[in-house]
This record gives C-alpha cells, structure tokens and sequence, in this order.
C-alpha cells in the first residue's frame, strides 16, 4: 500500500485540481456582488440518512481556500446522521465560503454516498472472517477520496494504483503465456528491480487455483465468478497456504453466502462505481 505521505499528497493534489478546475482566474458571480470583506457564515445541512464521511477533508479544503476560515464540527466521519442533522458550521469570509463550497459539497456527498454503501456491505459480513474490499474502479482524480471513503464505511483498501502490488489478472496471464510464465516472469521482474511487493493471481477455475499453488511466494489467490460450491472447494484447496479473495458479480443478495465459504476478503467494484451522491447542502444562516 501507498505511503500516509504519498496518500496525503494525493489529496492535496485533488483540492489543488478542484479548485483549479472551478475556480479557474476568479469566482466572478462572488466577486461581482459581495465586498472583499464581508463575512459570513454557513451550515452543512444533512438532507438524507446514511453515514457522514468527507469532514475531514471538507477541513482540508477550507483551509487550502483561506486558512481564516473557522469550522465549528458537530458530527465526526463514520457517523450515522439522518435528514436535518447539521454537521458542521463554517465561519469567516463570504467570498472564500463560496469559492470553496462546490468541491466541498461534490466530495462530501459522494464520499459520504461510498462510506454509506460501504457500512452496508460491512454489516452483511458482521460474524464472518471476510471483510470487505475496494478496487481501482474509482473516479478518476478523486481516487483517495474514494479509497479514505470506503475506511471510513467499515471496509478496507485494496491497491492503490498499479504501482504498490503485483496483480496478475486474466489478461496478464494469457498475454504472458499462462499462469505459472506470469509469476516466473514476474518473480524474476521483481529481482531484477528490488522490488518488494505483494503478488496477487485471479484464478478462473479450479484448475487453474491448483496451478497457481503449485508456485511459491503467492500473497492471495483472487478467486474470480466461481459459484458457492466452487469457492468453497476453492477455499479448501488454499487452505492457509495463501490468503483468499473473492469477487465477481458480488451484490448484496449473494456477500453473506460468499462470506461463508470461508474467503478472507470480498472485493467489490460496487462500492465507489456505482453509487448516487448523498443529498447534503451548505447552507448561509
């Protein structure tokens, strides 16, 4: 996994592109009608249930708008909030309040939307092993978000990227010859250049499980759109040989039964591609 370091120049990096993006040379609509010095306040208004999450990084924001803008917290990240809640007040210039406010809100709602979903899929797994993953299937240039996002729900953190773990997927193993060609090439790789990562292999069928274990040095077998039997025999195959991971076509109908053929962990693409925004506002009072 990426570094706290590296994790937190992603984020910085997203507020500087965001406000670049909707800020551009000036918000003229503020500048054209609100005096330099007036000053304001306003509320993050809950307009939904779910779990709040993005507070954190709303801070983040306004500090990186105007470092004079005072935030009064209410309601902390991971918390359970319902229609009417108010989560924080923020204080201070009229004019940096609104320059802030659209990434403010276009974060919070679909972090906020991610770690709702996310503590759903977490409570299906409540009294199993399994927890529950995220994958790459992020919005691109909002990734950390997204990733803090699912931490936040109750999940944990697959890969950040393609730089931090090895993951040789189906693609990677037909193009490299097959199975056993992809890990020798990829052990030999990761020789080559002192590289210290974690290898990961999808196995499509049983077979291709008991060729994969017939390698050394395997952190995971990603088990990929077996049924239940399957994924159970699967399960017994690996044994404590490897750490095991399923994923495919996982809902929330068919999590729990995958939890119990005994997997470690359940990626899910779900979790951050396809969710709608919560409903939150910022509103001057």
């Amino acid at each position: 996994m990426i570094s706290k370091t590296q994790f937190e120049n992603e984020l910085q990096l997203i507020i500087q592109n965001g406000i670049r993006e909707d800020v551009g040379e000036g918000d003229h609509s503020s500048l054209a009608c609100i005096p330099a010095n007036a000053t304001g306040r306003a509320k993050l208004l809950v307009k939904e249930d779910g779990i709040i999450a993005g507070v954190a990084f709303a801070k983040m924001i306004l500090e990186y708008v105007d470092s004079s803008l005072e935030m009064e917290t209410f309601i902390t990240d991971g918390t359970s909030v319902k229609k009417g809640d108010v989560v924080f007040h923020v204080s201070g210039s009229s004019q940096s309040i609104l320059k802030a406010e659209r990434l403010l809100l276009n974060s919070m709602q679909r972090m906020s939307a991610i770690a709702t979903k996310t503590k759903k899929y977490a409570d299906l797994l409540e009294g199993t092993n399994t927890k529950i993953l995220d994958t790459r299937k992020t919005t691109p240039g909002f990734r950390a978000c997204e990733k803090w996002a699912v931490k936040i729900g109750g999940g944990e953190n697959h890969r950040f990227a393609l730089y931090d773990m090895i993951m040789l997927k189906d693609n990677h193993n037909d193009f490299a010859g097959g199975i056993t060609l992809a890990i020798a090439k990829t052990k030999a790789y990761l020789k080559e250049k002192n590289l210290d990562l974690r290898i990961i292999v999808e196995a499509r069928n049983l077979e291709e499980i008991r060729e994969i274990l017939e390698n050394e040095g395997i952190h995971r077998i990603l088990i990929d759109n077996l049924d239940f039997e399957d994924t159970k025999k699967a399960v017994e195959l690996i044994g404590n040989k490897c750490q095991t991971e399923s994923s495919g076509n996982i809902n929330e109908k068919t999590i729990r039964s995958y939890a119990e053929c005994g997997v470690n962990y359940i990626s899910s693409g779900a979790l951050t591609h396809s969710i709608y925004n919560m409903d939150l506002s910022l509103k001057a009072f």
